[in-house]
């Protein structure tokens, strides 16, 4: 929404979101992730207390304290401090050697492990209190007061529900370069076809896409009586 309000004004931002979610390490998580956020307390802070040139016990403090701030960044309560932490923990986990395990694994577990890291913190950064998000992570794993059913699950799952996490699944992953790799192989050979542009056919599909999304996103809004602000806490 920010790249597109500055396009509008003149103004070119770069992207802030690189895919975050095909991530395999914690690591690669935040090269993705918040980019502007991530370079602002990399190029302010981490290098600025030593970055990693005064060995590693500083480096791993370095790491722990800029996190730490990150966390407090987002706002002042315990739950973004320990969010800010816990990734910082695993940041630091990873460059004392789990980070070559971790490249000798198959791709999927790299893959799980991150996503499975990425949602414990949002459920960390999501709650109202910590007492909160750690009885909802003992209940994700089965081990809760009410413990977990899969009736609780199907009650919410619904054809509206099933698109929207297909259309976010999918969203999530870079199609964008994949059919940008695939018109540069097609594109010499189609584009020699008299009468046929693969320009035209890529840009109508663009605004088709584009018109769809907004005329979704306005019936969503007006059938809705509560619409605030996400960012009304920050």
């Amino acid at each position: 929404m920010a790249i597109g309000l500055g396009r509008m004004f003149g103004f070119k931002f770069p992207e802030n979101f690189n895919y975050p979610y095909i991530s395999r390490s914690i690591k690669e998580f935040w090269r993705r992730w918040h980019i502007s956020l991530s370079t602002w307390f990399r190029d302010y802070l981490y290098i600025p207390l030593g970055g990693n040139r005064h060995g590693r016990a500083r480096t791993y403090l370095n790491l722990i304290t800029v996190f730490f701030l990150c966390g407090l960044w987002h706002g002042a309560a315990w739950k973004y401090v320990v969010w800010g932490l816990f990734h910082g923990f695993f940041l630091v986990i990873e460059r004392l050697g789990f980070e070559t395990v971790l490249n000798g694994l198959w791709r999927p577990f790299r893959h799980a492990y991150c996503l499975l890291i990425i949602i414990l913190g949002w459920v960390l950064f999501r709650s109202e209190t910590l007492s909160y998000a750690f009885d909802y992570m003992l209940t994700m794993f089965g081990f809760g007061q009410k413990g977990f059913s899969i009736q609780d699950v199907i009650r919410y799952i619904n054809p509206e529900v099933m698109l929207v996490l297909t259309i976010g699944v999918i969203s999530s992953m870079p199609m964008s370069p994949l059919f940008k790799k695939l018109k540069t192989s097609i594109g010499g050979r189609i584009n020699n076809i008299p009468y046929v542009n693969l320009n035209i056919f890529e840009e109508f599909f663009k605004i088709t896409a584009l018109s769809v999304i907004l005329l979704a996103s306005g019936m969503c809004i007006a059938s809705g009586a509560y619409n605030p602000f996400i960012y009304f806490r920050f």
